[in-house]
């Protein structure tokens, strides 16, 4: 699937990024080639594949048991907390 300049542009545009003429060219070709690759990866027939999580089979939980422990006080949590309210952070207001 090739991707045309105007489309690599429209996605710049949603993701707030400002392209140069140049990038936009590079991209355009990029991008194309990703998509390419994922149009080839959707021919295979992968009806007899379970899904997964990892693609090689995990048998251990590199992760930490579950429990409960005591937890920072407030003002350990806030303790490099640029600004504060009370016992709360205190940041810029994004809403009006």
């Amino acid at each position: 699937m090739a991707l045309s300049r105007d489309q690599v542009e429209h996605v710049a545009k949603l993701a707030r990024l400002s392209l140069t003429a140049e990038e936009a060219e590079r991209y355009s070709g990029q991008l194309s080639s990703i998509l390419g690759y994922i149009e080839k990866l959707q021919e295979l027939d992968v009806s007899g594949v379970e899904p997964t999580t990892h693609a090689v089979e995990v048998t251990t939980t590199p992760l930490r048991k579950d429990e409960p422990r005591p937890s920072l006080s407030v003002d350990e949590a806030l303790a490099n907390a640029p600004a504060r309210d009370g016992s709360y952070f205190s940041v810029p207001r994004i809403i009006e």
